[in-house]
């Protein structure tokens, strides 16, 4: 019996990516992907197309840096990293998050 995978909603997988480096560390984008669907018991699964250009629109927005390395499997890969704008950003997508699953729940537990 397969679970039902979900679909990230837009701005979320920046949240997702965010969290999974400041939890983990350094991490290349395969790693990154494969974290969060770990996490989040393969609910979700993410392709390489939905996870780089995250990661690249995380890095123009100086929340991630780049490196390059070597991975487990002696491939040259992008390492990514959080920045201090980055753990900054972080705390203020949480407590967006925060905030609008606050108001929906007022509207899920409302009664006619």
């Amino acid at each position: 019996m397969s679970k039902q995978q979900t679909e990230v909603r837009y701005g979320t997988l920046d949240l997702l990516v965010l969290k999974t480096l400041e939890t983990m560390g350094t991490m290349h984008g395969y790693g990154i992907a494969r974290r969060i669907e770990q996490v989040s018991g393969d609910a979700l699964h993410l392709s390489q197309g939905s996870v780089h250009p995250a990661l690249a629109r995380l890095e123009q927005e100086g929340w991630i840096r780049t490196d390059w390395g070597i991975s487990e499997t002696n491939r040259k890969v992008k390492f990514f990293s959080l920045t201090k704008a980055g753990r900054k950003q972080l705390r203020v997508e949480v407590e967006n998050w925060e905030k609008a699953t606050a108001l929906v729940a007022l509207f899920l537990e409302s009664r006619p």
